[in-house]
């Protein structure tokens, strides 16, 4: 980028810090989103959650099945 064209987008600056910060937020959420260790932390804390009576078998196997979809990339 030119010094003349890098004067001229100086007002659009702040935008692409927000268009940035949205981008690193999204790779982040989408890391997490399907890291192996967190979903498997998640289906424990599901099984114990059920164990202990706090979701129905319905709520169990639908939560379940999304969670081993997004484990096993169905």
């Amino acid at each position: 980028m030119g010094l003349i064209s890098g004067v001229l987008t100086l007002p659009l600056a702040p935008v692409r810090g927000v268009v940035w910060v949205a981008d690193q937020l999204a790779q982040a959420a989408d890391r997490e989103l399907h890291d192996p260790s967190v979903l498997r932390a998640r289906l424990a804390a599901l099984n114990e959650e059920y164990e202990a009576g706090h979701l129905s078998t319905e709520a169990f196997e639908r939560e379940e099945q999304q969670l081993l979809d997004l484990l096993y990339g169905c």
